[in-house]
């Protein structure tokens, strides 16, 4: 039986049966006591709105073969949420973006944010019944340290000198430098808390601590799970039972949604996104935040091995058109940095990339071109409409002497075999909520998910600066210009922003205010979300 086969059998029978974010980190810098606060009243209004009990399915435009349950290589819209609703993490992300408490019930900073000490919560146990300790926690952290680490979150944790643990419930972290940004680090989705024996984290068997469950998962299929009995807070986790299927087809997931085979789905094609929303069994939900489709070129491959290439390519893109035609207004352009205008080091003084033929040309004379043939891979398991974005691309960068070949590959095995394999292809990030986990996991020379091998001295020296300064106006100084550099001597266009648009089936109940940091509630809909009747 091939996949998809599987995949509508799958459907047929499951058819049959604000605090203010710098006032909050300047209060954690002094005290823990702000995040117990926050995390507090987050869990009394959650716990108020919501239902327990039930089943829901959850159709995802993403999965794939070879997804696996490693951390460290945790990635796209299958794993990121199935990780955060079956494991347990130090910190999370609130649905007002703030970083609150969760395994971690409290942290405290000390010489120049150098030193964090970490109080753990008391009496949380794994699936299996064993309670989770300070040893679990330092092996946890240390499955993304050492040298040649390949996890995606080693970037998150190089700082990291040393990890002591200081009586049953305390750790303590001595950084290399001061980082301001540290327990919002330790939120990323790769940064579960695993069970550990002599050192070492069990990720294979699949036993977390979070709300839910794994109760089976076949990559690239589908995956069950079921609500975790004895989990620490009540305030999560509503659903007796979620299944989630990879549903990659565009058309698959929006029939399964308006067919009832499924309650949720992510990633609706936005040029129907109006028609649905006047569907009376169907709520649409439009969320912006820092996602941004991007077009990575690999900047260790001819020709994008030359800025004024890449510069080219840039200055050719119709970044309006893309809005209005791919995002159909769910979205705003960008200037080709990772850093949404919501956030609070955002650039809003640099030039606004736009479509400029003469530009375009410009910069292929000082490459010593006078045209330019390029291929573009894309596929919707990028984004859906990518390959409609790389058509438009490849339209206006006619204009500019640019001849590109638009090459459509297969949505399964897309990330494996074509992201940071092919020269130029289309990619999308959710975004992160702070600059510095944006830049460190994606921007920094050599880190694994660097998506276009792009390595830049003076970035990476700000970087790190900036990561250490306590000072907002001389941080803010140095972000400023690390979004200069990547916009214009990066190795990625990154055109547009798109809000996050789902819908959702009236079996679903969502939370008035939701996630914008990940798609579908911060990628958290697991936990939030409740069966209605």
């Amino acid at each position: 039986m091939n996949k998809r086969d599987y995949i509508t059998q799958l459907e047929l029978k499951l058819a049959l049966r604000q605090i203010d974010r710098r006032q909050f980190m300047r209060g954690v810098l002094a005290t823990g006591m702000a995040a117990g606060m926050a995390g507090l009243l987050a869990d009394r209004v959650e716990a108020a709105t919501s239902k327990k009990g039930g089943s829901l399915t959850a159709g995802l435009g993403h999965g794939a073969t070879t997804d696996t349950l490693d951390p460290g290589l945790t990635a796209a819209g299958f794993l990121i949420p199935m990780t955060l609703g079956m494991n347990g993490f130090l910190t999370e992300v609130a649905p007002n973006s703030d970083i609150v408490p969760s395994l971690a019930e409290s942290w405290e900073a000390s010489a120049g944010a150098t030193i964090w000490t970490f109080k753990l919560r008391q009496g949380v146990e794994f699936h299996n019944g064993k309670t989770v300790t300070a040893e679990d926690v330092v092996a946890s952290i240390n499955h993304h340290r050492g040298e040649g680490n390949t996890s995606a979150a080693a970037p998150l944790v190089a700082g990291v000198k040393d990890i002591r643990i200081d009586g049953p419930d305390t750790i303590v972290f001595e950084l290399a430098a001061g980082n301001a940004d540290f327990p919002a680090a330790l939120s990323d989705y790769h940064i579960a808390m695993l069970p550990a024996a002599e050192g070492t984290i069990d990720w294979q068997s699949g036993v977390g601590c979070g709300a839910y469950k794994l109760d089976s998962f076949e990559p690239g299929i589908s995956a069950k799970l079921s609500r975790h009995g004895n989990h620490w807070s009540d305030a999560v986790g509503h659903v007796d039972e979620w299944n989630l299927v990879a549903l990659v087809d565009t058309n698959a997931r929006t029939t399964a949604a308006l067919t009832g085979d499924v309650d949720v789905i992510d990633k609706v094609e936005l040029k129907t996104a109006g028609r649905l929303a006047g569907n009376p069994n169907l709520s649409v939900h439009s969320v912006a935040g820092t996602q941004h489709y991007s077009f990575p070129m690999l900047t260790n491959m001819a020709p994008f091995d030359d800025n004024n290439v890449r510069q080219a390519l840039k200055w050719g893109i119709k970044r309006d058109e893309l809005v209005e035609k791919i995002l159909f207004g769910y979205g705003t352009v960008g200037n080709d940095h990772p850093i949404g205008s919501g956030q609070k080091f955002f650039n809003g003084d640099m030039e606004q990339k736009s479509f400029d033929p003469d530009k375009a040309r410009f910069f292929l004379k000082e490459a010593g071109l006078s045209s330019l043939d390029v291929e573009l891979s894309s596929s919707d398991a990028a984004f859906s409409g990518a390959v409609d974005a790389a058509l438009l691309i490849q339209n206006s960068a006619a204009e500019c002497g640019i001849n590109v070949t638009v090459k459509r590959e297969p949505n399964d095995g897309y990330w494996t075999d074509v992201w940071k394999k092919k020269g130029w292809c289309a990619s999308y990030w959710a975004g992160r909520p702070v600059e510095d986990l944006m830049f460190s996991l994606a921007f920094k020379s050599g880190v694994s998910w660097n998506e276009s091998f792009w390595s830049h001295e003076k970035f990476d020296s700000l970087l790190a600066e900036a990561r250490a300064e306590l000072d907002d106006a001389k941080r803010r100084e140095m972000y400023f210009e690390m979004q200069d550099i990547v916009a214009n001597q990066g190795g990625v266009a990154i055109p547009m922003f798109a809000s996050y648009v789902f819908a959702t089936r009236p079996s679903v109940g969502t939370p008035e205010v939701m996630g914008s940091n990940l798609d579908l509630d911060g990628s958290s809909f697991m936990q939030r979300w409740w069966k209605e009747g």
